[in-house]
């Protein structure tokens, strides 16, 4: 079966009345825990990013007090985890200015983490590729957000030099 492209079910959405459309959303939103957490994320999340940020680093903080700090091979599993719970959240709000605010929060609590990152080459990469998104994004921002931006980047630069 071939997928209509989303011009075609943009046209054919407009034909449907509300009732239809809500009981068509709830019927996507059961197939896929994505799908219900980015209608989440419309719903209640998009109309206040600040809360929306806020809370995403709570989970985060959750997320590393988890975190078996018994061997690297733990902690860098944890790691990728807790990215990947990021960077789903980025892709659903798709602005740059929560992007590079849950980046920088995690790069910090990366160097509050015991043991050490920096010790482990594999972590440090991690770490260095998470700071070049960071200045790539920042670059796509107004010059004032930048330059607020590039303070905090300056202090997680610094601890890697």
């Amino acid at each position: 079966m071939k997928t209509a492209t989303l011009k075609e079910l943009k046209n054919e959405l407009e034909h449907y009345s509300q009732e239809e459309l809500i009981s068509v959303c709830l019927r996507l939103v059961k197939f896929k825990k994505e799908n219900k957490e980015f209608l989440n994320y419309l719903l209640f999340g998009a109309n206040n990013e600040i809360n929306y940020i806020e809370n995403i680093k709570i989970e985060i903080d959750e997320q590393f007090n988890q975190i078996n700090t018994s061997s690297f091979y733990f902690i860098k599993k944890s790691i990728r985890k807790i990215l990947k719970t990021i960077k789903k959240y980025i892709q659903y709000s798709q602005k740059n200015e929560t992007e590079i605010e849950l980046l920088i929060y995690f790069c910090q609590k990366l160097n509050k983490m015991k043991p050490n990152i920096h010790t482990n080459n594999v972590l440090k990469n991690l770490y260095s590729r998470q700071i070049d998104n960071i200045k790539r994004t920042i670059a796509k921002l107004h010059d004032d957000l930048q330059y607020d931006y590039n303070l905090d980047l300056n202090k997680l630069t610094e601890i890697i030099e």
